[in-house]
């Protein structure tokens, strides 16, 4: 299934996609949805069919936002997880490239959430390094700690797109990631989630990002240094997982900050962020 938030009479409201249409779903937001567990899933696969069935309209209409757009905790980020990235990032600060042994973590806060369609803020006088972050969008369905590898993917409920926007001077600045990735609007997440039984293998997904239509980023999430059920079991290691907690896996190379010469976003510029079988956001620059 493909699930929405999008604005129906003016309110958020949960969707359904099929056939290019969207169904809305009275009662329940994504998090509630996700909650619930799987046993609500399979009656809500049968909405579009069921009597009386609310029809919003087609896909093409509506107004989507981020598929959680307030989300109850902290994005969870994950660095430097495609060897080429970590290469790259390193050379761009004049050091030795080093692969992490262990996962990295850091978070977004929720008010960076941003719509798969929205316009980035852009404010020259916070940042003027603001750079472009492809990555897969893991959506966590169930509640759980200590999760084994072996055991990870049945806590998945589904996959989304997320560009890890980051202003590089305030990284720069602050020595650390949180407030670089966490300006207002930083993280277009969208354009809907993919339950985890549509993507047969999360691993072998294309991603891409372009910059008024100019590749900039090509990978393929096989290149990921830990693979999912790796970062879930490390972050549930003494730490409980909660349904609708959303984990940005990281992203490959091809990043502004370390092109030859560096590489940043101006306003009236379009960046679309695409994974395979999943989805495309697009937003452009304000400003």
């Amino acid at each position: 299934m493909r699930l929405v938030t999008f604005l129906h009479h003016n309110q958020p409201a949960l969707g359904l996609v099929r056939d290019e249409t969207v169904t809305a779903v009275h009662g329940l937001s994504m998090l509630d949805l996700i909650a619930a567990g799987p046993g609500i899933h399979a009656n809500l696969s049968a909405l579009p069919q069921a009597a009386g069935a609310l029809v919003a309209g087609p896909l093409a209409g509506a107004q989507l936002l981020a598929p959680i757009p307030n989300p109850r905790r902290n994005i969870i980020c994950v660095g430097l997880n495609y060897v080429e990235h970590a290469k790259e990032s390193a050379e761009a600060r004049g050091r030795e490239a080093k692969i992490p042994a262990v996962p990295v973590f850091f978070t977004k806060a929720t008010h960076a959430v941003n719509g798969p369609y929205s316009d980035i803020p852009f404010d020259p006088a916070v940042s003027t390094q603001i750079d472009w972050e492809a990555e897969l969008g893991v959506i966590i369905g169930r509640r759980g700690k200590n999760i084994s590898q072996a055991e990870a993917m049945h806590y998945v409920f589904g996959y989304t797109v997320i560009n890890d926007v980051s202003a590089r001077d305030l990284q720069s600045a602050h020595s650390q990631f949180f407030k670089g990735k966490s300006l207002d609007g930083a993280c277009p997440m969208g354009p809907w989630i993919v339950t985890a039984d549509e993507v047969a293998d999360p691993h072998a997904l294309g991603i891409r990002c372009r910059v008024n239509g100019v590749i900039k980023q090509e990978a393929n999430t096989s290149q990921m240094i830990f693979k999912i059920p790796a970062l879930i079991e490390s972050l549930s290691r003494g730490m409980t997982l909660e349904p609708g907690d959303v984990i940005a896996t990281g992203t490959p190379s091809g990043v502004g900050f370390a092109r030859t010469p560096p590489e940043f976003l101006k306003p009236g510029d379009l960046v679309e962020c695409e994974v395979d079988g999943v989805g495309t956001i697009r937003n452009r620059i304000a400003g």
